[in-house]
């Protein structure tokens, strides 16, 4: 149906922008690929698994998204729009939903990181570091890690959109409900967005950071390849959100994508020097 339809709001920064995010969700399905092809099925290493299942929902979540920002509103006119809301409001919770997906995968990559398998020396720890390198209290809290954002996911499917819904979608298509925002945003974005998403994904890079400091050669250079990678990826996704916000629709079709592209393309190098010990 969106392909037979004559566009009505679709203009060239709208093809421009598409077109990269486009090119963004073909990069991240080769690195989904080329990680469990060609990384975890050679070295059965966890690490890369939940590597390579990250930029598979982070595909799909931009797929949710294109839809959501390009071509659901096209279909105004061929259906209530009450309903288009409904069906927008579900692409952008299944989006949300595959977005925190991947970011349970980034939390299983940190666990990898920071509890990683028990080492000889660590035999003759003591105190609190000695306690979190059990085994059960390991298995317990890489668990953790993962099922937090998860259980988060599932609660952006299921709030109200009272909560959860764009101001500017409740104005244009006059959707009758009253929203809870904080500084006139929906405030389960604003919790989602702006608390628990920076919490989540800043310690990332952070974490490559303290283990470039850590180790030397080959592995300090994937660090802090996999460290500058992630800050302008997420550097990218917060210019994308501001100038969503603050308008400048030419910037927004340009710049955000290609710092997201240019991360990707770091983060390939990063993990192209050896397969992280």
């Amino acid at each position: 149906m969106i392909f037979q339809i004559n566009f009505q709001y679709f203009d060239i920064w709208d093809a421009v922008e598409s077109g990269l995010y486009y090119a963004i969700v073909g990069f991240y399905f080769l690195i989904f690929a080329y990680f469990l092809l060609m990384r975890f099925r050679t070295s059965k290493k966890f690490y890369w698994f939940y590597f390579s299942i990250l930029f598979l929902f982070l595909a799909a979540g931009r797929v949710f998204f294109i839809v959501y920002y390009f071509y659901a509103p096209e279909l105004r006119g061929t259906m209530s729009d009450i309903e288009l809301v409904d069906l927008m409001m579900m692409l952008y919770r299944f989006a949300t939903f595959s977005t925190w997906m991947g970011i349970a995968c980034l939390m299983g990559v940190f666990g990898t990181l920071i509890l990683p398998p028990l080492a000889e020396n660590e035999n003759s720890e003591t105190g609190l570091k000695k306690f979190l390198r059990q085994k059960n209290i390991k298995l317990t809290l890489k668990i953790g890690l993962i099922v937090i954002p998860i259980i988060i996911g599932i609660l952006a499917l299921t709030l109200s959109d009272e909560v959860f819904m764009d101001p500017d979608l409740k104005a244009m298509y006059g959707y009758p409900i009253e929203l809870i925002t904080i500084f006139g945003y929906p405030s389960g974005r604003f919790v989602l967005n702006f608390i628990l998403l920076p919490l989540m994904v800043l310690i990332i890079p952070i974490l490559f950071v303290y283990l470039a400091k850590k180790t030397f050669g080959v592995l300090r250079r994937s660090y802090a390849l996999n460290a500058i990678g992630f800050f302008i990826y997420f550097s990218g996704r917060i210019t994308q959100g501001l100038l969503e916000t603050f308008g400048f629709p030419h910037v927004r079709a340009i710049l955000p994508p290609l710092l997201i592209l240019l991360a990707l393309l770091i983060i390939v190098i990063a993990n192209n020097y050896e397969q992280l010990k």
